[in-house]
């Protein structure tokens, strides 16, 4: 079909009743194209207009890899129905615990047209936020309340651009308060691994309290603490003494499969005796490039970061990007629920009092990984 003129004009038209615009039917044609140039910028990065009716009722999870297969029964060797993509957002209907396994995560959803495996979805949902005009210099740790949402990079070169795209309970430090790109207040946000600035609309982020970081166990002296994380049994238990306080799943690091050129970074976790040494409650992962590129290897904002292996930096931390637990998936690092991290986080040394430190140090909890 030919899009005439006339046609994108009719379109355009209903598109800005959208935003209450009320135009004129004399706008010349070039007075229309670079109207309707700005304007369908704004309608792509506004979000309310590029992102999915998402509502806060029922279980929901979201697409975290390329796409999953629908299955037409909670078994990997039935029928494939279709494909779901990345983000995604699906609303469960049942949670199933599968006869067929995998054994180490038999748990499979019902959704819309079948049933899908949990290992590669996030649970998510989706509340807005109060702004909060007043940012504190050292910066305001926040936390991603949607399923995900686009942040956009400005720079006077090429205007407004999608840099990466932040998941529900990634955590990112705010800056600022800026006027987005819809006129709207949207957070300023400091990559604290490349240093560059971006923004989201404030509304998607809430600020972690400080009652939400206190210490646990402080009256435990601290050469009675330690971690051990079995890698056979995907396992993480933290003890006081004799004591075992905590235990729960956990993914550790994939073998390099295709053996290891000279430079590359072991992607097994490392065995042996080691010490948290150091703590962040927020950290950018990944290769380090600004891309908005949706499948790089990019993982911004990842939450409640304990490392223990100085060398390569492998570390205890949160993971938004699958639930597969009890198998090993991860870069080298032992990932965790974001809730378990957290508790790891509060309950390990050093100490994090503040939740404005960015970075606590200090010889910490013995880690003993086997």
């Amino acid at each position: 079909m030919r899009v005439t003129y006339k046609v994108v004009f009719r379109f355009f038209e209903k598109a800005c009743s959208w935003y209450n615009l009320k135009m004129s039917t004399r706008l010349t044609r070039r007075e229309f194209l670079k109207l309707a140039g700005a304007s369908a910028a704004g309608l792509y990065l506004n979000p309310n207009l590029n992102m999915p009716a998402w509502d806060d009722s029922g279980d929901q999870v979201r697409v975290a890899i390329h796409s999953i297969s629908v299955y037409s029964q909670a078994w990997d060797k039935s029928r494939i129905l279709f494909q779901r993509l990345r983000d995604d957002v699906l609303h469960v209907y049942e949670t199933v615990t599968s006869d067929h396994g995998p054994a180490w995560n038999p748990i499979w959803y019902r959704v819309w047209g079948g049933y899908v495996h949990s290992g590669s979805l996030q649970h998510v949902r989706y509340s807005l936020n109060p702004v909060q005009m007043s940012i504190p210099e050292q910066g305001l740790l926040a936390q991603i309340t949607v399923p995900w949402i686009q942040s956009l990079r400005y720079t006077r070169w090429t205007g407004w651009e999608p840099l990466y795209r932040l998941y529900y309970e990634s955590q990112h430090w705010i800056m600022g308060v800026d006027d987005g790109p819809d006129g709207q207040p949207w957070y300023r946000l400091m990559d604290e691994l490349l240093h560059v600035d971006y923004h989201v609309p404030a509304t998607t982020m809430r600020p972690i309290r400080q009652d939400e970081m206190t210490p646990i166990a402080q009256d435990v002296p601290a050469d009675q603490k330690r971690i051990e994380v079995s890698l056979g049994r995907q396992t993480v238990v933290a003890y006081e003494g004799d004591k075992a306080v905590f235990t729960a799943k956990c993914s550790s690091g994939v073998p390099n499969r295709a053996g290891m050129a000279p430079g590359d970074i072991p992607t097994q976790t490392p065995k042996g005796r080691f010490h948290i040494q150091n703590k962040m409650p927020s950290k950018h992962m990944g290769d380090g490039k600004i891309t908005a590129d949706l499948e790089a290897y990019e993982l911004p904002g990842i939450p409640w970061v304990s490392f223990f292996e100085p060398m390569t930096g492998v570390a205890f931390h949160g993971t938004y990007w699958h639930t597969n637990f009890g198998i090993p998936m991860s870069h080298g690092c032992v990932n965790l629920t974001c809730a378990d991290a957290l508790w790891i986080y509060r309950w390990s040394t050093p100490v994090t009092t503040q939740v404005s430190d960015w970075d606590t140090r200090g010889l910490g909890t013995l880690v003993i990984v086997s």
